[in-house]
C-alpha cells in the first residue's frame, strides 16, 4: 500500500494529492465540529427568521393596482 502511494507521489503527483484531499474531506466533516465546540467554545449560530414580522396596526388593502378589466 505504502509503496503504491510512494510511487504515485513521485510519478503521478496529481493523482496522489487528489486522493489525499479526497480522504481528508470526510474526516474533517467528522472532526471539525467537535473541535470547534470543545476547544474553541463555539455555541452555534442564531437561527435565521422564517417569517417577516408584521406591524402591529390596521392593514389597509391595496388599491389602484387591481387586474380588473
Amino acid at each position: 500500500m505504502f509503496k503504491a502511494l510512494n510511487r504515485f507521489a513521485i510519478e503521478r503527483p496529481v493523482i496522489f494529492w487528489s486522493m489525499v484531499l479526497g480522504t481528508t474531506g470526510p474526516v474533517m466533516v467528522l472532526t471539525v465540529p467537535k473541535v470547534r465546540r470543545e476547544f474553541f467554545g463555539f455555541k452555534g449560530y442564531e437561527p435565521l427568521p422564517i417569517s417577516y414580522p408584521l406591524p402591529n396596526r390596521a392593514r389597509n388593502p391595496v388599491s389602484g393596482y387591481e387586474d380588473s378589466a
